[in-house]
C-alpha cells in the first residue's frame, strides 16, 4: 500500500530519533483507551399472508445513495444484491456482465464487479430460487439509531442479474430478492463471500459479532412493515459472551462453507425423539421443518396443539406448541428435501434472543 503521508512520516522519524539521542522521557501522559460502545440498529418487521420477514435497511452502496431493505437472514452467509439501478444496462447482457477477459468492471458509483461468475441458491429441492451473477466489492452503509450510519468498507457481495425458481421459471430481477446473510463461515458458492457484519470492526473492548433481540409479535401485524428500534446490536460485550446470559455453542469447522451454523441437538414431537442438526433461521418466513429419516414423505404438517421441544448439545431448551396460525411445523424426510438440517423459522425469534460471535466462532441462544 502506498503511504498517504510520506512527509509527515519522515518528520515523525526525525523527532523520535532526536528524543532517543537526548535520553529524555516525555512527560506527556498517554491518552486513556476508551472502550467502544455497541451500535444499535433498527430493523423492519413485515408479514404477508402469514409469512414473516425482518429486513435491514441499507442507505448507501459504494458512493450511491439507495433505499434498499434486504432480508436479514441468519440461515445464510453473504450479501446478494440485484443489479437494478446499480449497474448500467449496457454493462449487462443476457448471459452476464460485459467484462473483458482477466479484467474487472469498475463502476462510477465505486462498485467493482469481478469476472468471477457463479450462482447462489436458497431453499431446498421442493422450493428454491437461484440467482446468477458475479462477485463484487463495495462499501455499504447501514443507518444506525444515533443518526451517524455504520459504514463497512470493501464488502464482498454477490451482484445478480437473473433469478430462476425450482422449475427454471425466470423471476423478475428486483431488489425484492436481496439477501443480507449473517451466518458464520463463508458462502458455499464462493469462499470470498462472508457475512457483511463480519467485516465490521466494533472497536476497543468489543468482540466482532452481533446480537438479535427478541422480535415483537405486534410488529408483524398490519402488512405495511413496522420499524422496530434496537433489534440488532453490533459489537459484543464481555457480559454478552458470559455463559450465564447466553448459552454458547462452539461451531464446527466444515470442509465446505467454513464454520457451520448448524447446532447438534434433539427434537421431541408426537412421542418421537430424534437426533438433529438444528438451524435457527430468520430467513425461513413461516414453516419450521423437522427432518426425520423415519418419516413418510407425505407426513406434512403436524396437528394443531402439538408440543415440540428442542434441546441443543449445550443444554439450551425451547418448547413451543403449534397453532393454526403460529409455530407451523412440518415433518419431512431428508431423502425428499435433500437437506439434513431441521430448520426453525422466524417464529423462534419471537421468543428467544440470538447471538453470533464471529471472532470466537460461536452462536449464543437465550430464552425470553
Amino acid at each position: 500500500m502506498k503511504n498517504k503521508y510520506p512527509v509527515k512520516l519522515l518528520q515523525l522519524i526525525v523527532v523520535v530519533a532526536v528524543a532517543a539521542s537526548a535520553c529524555k522521557k516525555s512527560s506527556t501522559p498517554k491518552p486513556a483507551v476508551v472502550d467502544a460502545k455497541p451500535v444499535s440498529i433498527g430493523l423492519f418487521e413485515y408479514a404477508n399472508s402469514g409469512d414473516s420477514r425482518i429486513f435491514i435497511p441499507i442507505s448507501k452502496v459504494g458512493t450511491q445513495t439507495v433505499n434498499y431493505d434486504p432480508v436479514f437472514d441468519t440461515g445464510s452467509t453473504g450479501l446478494t444484491m440485484s443489479t437494478v439501478d446499480i449497474v448500467p444496462a449496457n454493462d449487462i447482457t443476457t448471459s452476464g456482465f460485459n467484462i473483458a477477459t482477466g479484467d474487472s468492471l469498475v463502476l462510477t458509483n465505486g462498485i467493482v464487479v469481478t469476472p468471477q461468475a457463479f450462482t447462489m441458491s436458497y431453499g431446498n429441492a421442493q422450493s428454491s430460487t437461484t440467482e446468477y451473477g458475479n462477485l463484487a466489492y463495495a462499501t455499504i452503509t447501514i443507518p444506525d439509531e444515533a443518526g451517524n450510519g455504520v459504514t463497512i468498507k470493501r464488502v464482498p457481495l454477490f451482484l445478480y442479474y437473473k433469478i430462476l425458481d425450482q422449475d427454471n421459471k425466470t423471476l423478475t430481477n428486483s431488489h425484492a430478492y436481496d439477501i443480507f446473510g449473517v451466518g458464520p463461515g463463508v458462502s458455499y458458492s464462493n469462499t470470498s463471500i462472508a457475512s457483511p457484519l463480519s467485516y465490521y470492526s466494533p472497536g476497543t473492548g468489543l468482540t466482532k459479532g452481533f446480537k438479535l433481540a427478541q422480535l415483537f409479535s405486534a410488529g408483524f401485524v398490519g402488512g405495511n412493515g413496522t420499524y422496530e428500534e434496537g433489534l440488532l446490536t453490533l459489537g459484543l460485550t464481555s457480559t454478552d459472551l458470559n455463559s450465564s446470559v447466553f448459552i454458547m455453542h462452539p461451531l464446527t469447522l466444515a470442509s465446505l462453507g467454513g464454520y457451520s451454523p448448524d447446532i447438534p441437538g434433539m427434537i421431541t414431537y408426537e412421542g418421537n425423539t430424534i437426533s438433529a442438526e438444528l438451524l435457527f433461521d430468520t430467513g425461513t418466513p413461516q414453516l419450521s421443518i423437522i427432518e426425520d429419516k423415519a418419516a413418510q414423505s407425505i407426513k406434512g404438517n403436524v396437528p394443531v396443539n402439538t408440543v415440540v421441544t428442542i434441546t441443543t448439545n449445550k443444554g439450551f431448551t425451547y418448547t413451543y406448541t403449534t397453532t393454526s396460525t403460529a409455530n407451523l411445523t412440518t415433518v419431512a424426510n431428508p431423502f425428499d428435501t435433500k437437506d439434513e438440517r431441521s430448520i426453525f423459522s422466524i417464529d423462534f425469534f419471537e421468543n428467544n434472543e440470538f447471538l453470533t460471535d464471529y471472532s470466537g466462532h460461536r452462536i449464543g441462544l437465550k430464552n425470553n
